[in-house]
């Protein structure tokens, strides 16, 4: 019996964006992790002179702050340049009110999408939005990175951070800025999870799977 496709696929996510859209995840979740424990270290004792479990746990959050340094560069810099233009096409339906029309009604069950590129306006603006508050945590993490270490890279931005943290209040202010930033993320981080399983259940494609294998699948009419 032969066997007749009933969908189509199509590449929209590049091995480049899918690669950095996990790395920035496992960034993120560890950053969360070690900063929270950072602020607070509750896995030893006030009394304690062991400082290796805070040592090892600061090293992680230098490590994997500087991944999500590299990644926001680069994201930023594929997005203006990359010779796949999927992404930046989602701009014309930012531009196109109906577009807006069309998600907001989709939220609500009626209609479905019909989007220019990847992304509907909605998402696209958000995913803008979080890019941003990604570049001000990563700046506020430098100056704190500086403010501590003064050799290396801390003693190259060691001037532009104490500029900042002047311009920020102060130090104190400085690390209060970060740590709500760090909540920004977490608020995204569930919406977003929700959002992308329901946009998967709703329309049945564009789902979860598609920044794992790179393809969305659309149903032959």
């Amino acid at each position: 019996m032969e066997h007749i496709a009933t969908h189509n696929r199509k590449l929209i996510f590049t091995p480049a964006i899918r690669i950095f859209h996990w790395l920035r995840a496992l960034a993120i979740l560890v950053l969360v992790i070690t900063g929270f424990y950072i602020s607070w270290p509750f896995l030893v004792a006030p009394e304690s002179t062991d400082v290796l479990v805070q040592g090892w746990i600061r090293f992680a959050h230098i490590v994997f702050g500087f991944l999500l340094t590299s990644i926001t560069f680069v994201r930023f810099y594929l997005f203006f340049f990359s010779r796949n233009d999927i992404e930046r096409k989602s701009f014309k339906d930012v531009m196109s009110f109906n577009s807006w029309i069309v998600q907001l009604k989709s939220y609500i069950w009626m209609g479905n999408l019909h989007k220019a590129g990847v992304y509907g306006p909605l998402q696209f603006m958000t995913y803008v939005a979080i890019s941003f508050v990604a570049l001000i945590m990563v700046i506020t993490g430098l100056a704190l990175y500086a403010n501590v270490y003064h050799l290396g890279v801390g003693g190259l931005l060691v001037d532009m951070a104490a500029w900042f943290t002047a311009l920020c209040g102060g130090l104190a202010n400085l690390r209060i800025y970060h740590h709500y930033l760090t909540w920004a993320f977490i608020i995204f981080v569930v919406i977003h999870v929700y959002m992308a399983v329901w946009s998967g259940i709703r329309f049945k494609h564009n789902s979860v799977d598609s920044i794992v294998s790179g393809y969305d699948y659309h149903k032959d009419h």
